[in-house]
């Protein structure tokens, strides 16, 4: 490469190079600011972003799984002065959702970053990124799902450099001169390893293993469920990945000879996500891997896009699903409890896809708790009704295989009648005459 243009790069990242409070002066009353998501959210900036509230106020701050308890949000303290608006909860979003610090955007994640610029303009965008190479590269590293489209609208761009980011290839890469200030911080990436699976769990995923055929491309979340599903296809060939969560057991499958994409009818031989979260087990292997690509997604999770890999699978959960299929995933009632997220992008992507299946999984049942009791109470999940107040995160026409230990119930196509039927036969027994009287005294058939 031309030294002359490899100094003035390496020039442009010295003079942009600045000092996190420096960086935080760039941010005014009233501004939004967009964060990169989940682990590629930058530490520095985002844990003294309250410094500034001896001058600032109004500020609206974007945010997708935040993993840490920042202070902007989580001192009341600075109500007036921050609102963290997320795209997805988090237990200390939820947490804090009584105070008022933070609140709730409604999206399908292919649309989220778009839908959010139409509402309002961007001013500032704070991300993280592996180091510069020597063609003033650098790389937003875990995720790709709006953060280009950020720094293309943002009024200032700022990075944080961490040299423990690996490096991705896709919709991350973003030159030196499309940036306003670097920052460098080093500090071991954020973790969140998968919850080993339970034996409900474990009896879910072979439910839904036996249901996979050789070739097929994979959409998984993160869980127990999706883990135990993981550890069952190790018998399986070729399989491929197009998913929203690049997660640690597609790196066990990968390893095992499982994963291959030679199948693939899009982007074949590649693993495609629009983000990736898990444990420095999966950072190292998605490290200057050309094999992963990580990829805006407006793309990614477009269904219309998911439908064009043949084989389509896609297999997520849900916290409460009633007897004619409506699946409220992400509110208890009306406490929102995480988000949609890509959950109806990539269920009616898989379903339009040649030979697709979407997956619904959850337990039969819940244990929660009572006022005012000690012990607490189980209940079904499966249900006459939702919860008042539930969002529906899945309506009843795009929902296909619904799972529980109890077996499998497919609703494609079918009738109220055969509905109650059959998830009734899926519910736990404890729970199956109640359901059936309560489906026949509501009239659902």
């Amino acid at each position: 490469m031309n030294e002359t243009l490899q100094a003035k790069y390496k020039e442009m990242y010295r003079e942009k190079t600045t000092s996190i409070p420096k960086a935080l002066e760039s941010i005014r009353t009233g501004d939004h600011i967009v964060s990169a998501m989940a682990a590629a959210e930058p530490k520095g900036l985002l844990s003294h972003l309250h410094t500034t509230a001896d001058r600032v106020r109004d500020v609206k701050v974007s945010t997708c799984l935040p993993m840490l308890p920042y202070e902007y949000y989580m001192n009341e303290e600075y109500k007036e002065n921050f609102l963290n608006e997320g795209w997805f909860y988090t237990p200390n979003m939820r947490k804090m959702h009584e105070s008022g610090t933070v609140s709730f955007i409604p999206n399908h994640l292919h649309l989220a970053g778009e839908r959010r610029l139409d509402h309002r303009p961007v001013d500032v965008f704070v991300g993280t990124a592996s180091p510069m190479d020597k063609q003033g590269y650098l790389s937003l590293s875990l995720s790709a799902t709006y953060e280009r489209r950020m720094i293309e609208n943002a009024r200032v761009t700022i990075i944080e450099v961490n040299e423990n980011m690996p490096r991705t290839f896709g919709d991350t890469t973003v030159h030196i001169s499309e940036i306003d200030m670097i920052v460098e911080n080093n500090y071991p990436v954020p973790e969140f390893p998968s919850p080993p699976p339970n034996e409900k769990d474990e009896i879910i995923g072979k439910y839904i293993a036996d249901e996979i055929e050789d070739g097929s491309t994979l959409q998984l979340g993160i869980g127990g469920i999706p883990n135990a599903v993981t550890r069952q296809l190790l018998t399986k060939k070729d399989i491929g990945i197009h998913t929203e969560m690049f997660i640690d057991g597609m790196v066990d499958l990968f390893e095992a000879g499982v994963i291959t994409g030679r199948k693939k009818t899009l982007l074949p031989n590649r693993m495609v996500a629009t983000f990736a979260l898990g444990t420095k087990k999966l950072y190292d292997f998605i490290d200057d891997n050309p094999g992963v690509q990580i990829l805006d997604a407006r793309y990614v999770n477009d269904p219309f896009v998911i439908a064009q890999n043949d084989n389509m699978v896609s297999i997520n959960t849900t916290l409460e699903i009633d007897l004619t299929g409506q699946c409220s995933s992400e509110s208890i009632g009306h406490r929102q409890f995480s988000g949609t997220g890509g959950q109806s992008d990539t269920a009616v992507g898989a379903q339009k896809a040649r030979n697709g299946k979407s997956f619904i999984a959850l337990y039969s049942t819940a244990n929660i708790r009572v006022p005012g009791q000690e012990e607490r109470q189980r209940i079904s999940k499966i249900v006459p009704h939702l919860t008042p107040g539930a969002a529906v995160s899945l309506s009843r026409n795009d929902v296909d295989y619904v799972v529980t230990e109890y077996g499998i119930a497919r609703l494609r196509g079918t009738s109220l009648h055969e509905r109650v039927e059959r998830l009734i036969s899926i519910a736990h027994p404890d729970f199956r005459d109640e359901l059936r009287k309560e489906a026949q005294e509501r009239m659902i058939w």
